[in-house]
């Protein structure tokens, strides 16, 4: 497996700055593996959106450039709103300027797109003013090919840690998941964000068939430095995928900050990328579907799981 990582400013160490990222694409290109090679990226989000598409524009040419049929965006790709009445006011249908942009982009450049976490008006907007958080993908001919709309939303107060949200006070929870979506780095199960700590969810697209799991999301650093990596690591175990999670990092505006370290976790738990606590970053991660073929044909942990009743037959003690 190679594993590339691009920064667009002087990083950590072991970072690959543009000024080398040509001659390592070169390289890419070179490579005899047939397997495909899907992008993860990383991002601070703001309330301008213009400025938020010219750094995903830039991430997703660098990607496709270095041989990446798929890339995956954070969620809040499009922005991060300083106030509710902010995040609101920027909020737009599917059928809107910022998804169009992003649909013409994925043509031009003959590239898939997941796009995290999309601030999408809800169905009775003029009404009440409430949205959807929705992971869109895009295929490569610039259609939309899925639409999940996150389902677990995040309202959580931990005193003394600087964590202090509530998601469902302008945004309403998806109706129900959306089943995978084949893709050219294979079957893609959607979640986002706070999705992943709810096992339930990637068991459901497991038995659907998934090879690989998104995460998109935007973890508070509070929340991300204790849980973040295991969280994505059991998620792969549990499942036998692959785990990709694009990430919001570093500060938005005055009042939000997220943890970063968007990563690619392999079928056995393995971390393959991390892009790191700061910065704008993008890595290119090749996807093994043998690998996963491999890893539940050695241990069939699928197999060996009981049937949903026994799961539940404390709950029927008298």
């Amino acid at each position: 497996m190679f594993v590339l990582r691009c920064t667009f400013r002087e990083q950590a160490r072991h970072s690959v700055t543009c000024s080398t990222w040509k001659s390592l694409m070169l390289q890419n290109r070179m490579s005899h593996s047939s397997n495909p090679v899907a992008a993860v990226c990383q991002m601070t989000s703001t309330p301008d959106k213009e400025a938020n598409f010219s750094v995903c524009k830039r991430l997703v040419e660098a990607a496709r450039e270095g041989g990446a049929c798929m890339v995956f965006l954070p969620e809040a790709f499009d922005y991060v709103g300083s106030s509710r009445d902010e995040t609101l006011s920027l909020a737009e249908s599917l059928t809107g300027d910022t998804i169009s942009r992003y649909t013409q982009l994925a043509s031009k450049l003959k590239v898939w797109l997941s796009l995290g976490g999309f601030h999408e008006r809800g169905q009775d907007w003029e009404n009440d003013r409430r949205i959807y958080n929705s992971h869109v993908v895009i295929n490569d001919e610039g259609y939309v090919a899925a639409v999940y709309r996150k389902s677990h939303l995040f309202d959580v107060e931990l005193p003394g840690r600087g964590v202090s949200l509530k998601e469902s006070a302008f945004t309403i929870p998806g109706p129900a998941l959306t089943p995978p979506v084949q893709t050219p780095i294979g079957k893609v199960g959607l979640g986002i964000c706070y999705d992943l700590r709810f096992p339930e969810l990637s068991l459901a697209l497991q038995r659907q068939g998934v090879d690989i799991l998104t995460y998109p999301s935007a973890f508070t650093v509070a929340t991300g430095a204790a849980h973040w990596e295991v969280l994505l690591r059991a998620r792969a175990v549990e499942t036998q995928c692959y785990v990709l999670a694009a990430a919001q990092v570093g500060r938005h505006h005055d009042v939000r900050s997220s943890w970063g370290h968007a990563l690619a976790v392999d079928p056995w738990g393995a971390v393959v990328a991390d892009c790191g606590g700061e910065g704008e970053v993008m890595v290119l991660v090749e996807v093994d579907l043998e690998k996963v073929r491999e890893t539940r044909r050695n241990m069939p942990v699928q197999q060996h799981r009981r049937d949903a009743g026994f799961y539940h037959s404390l709950e029927n003690r008298p």
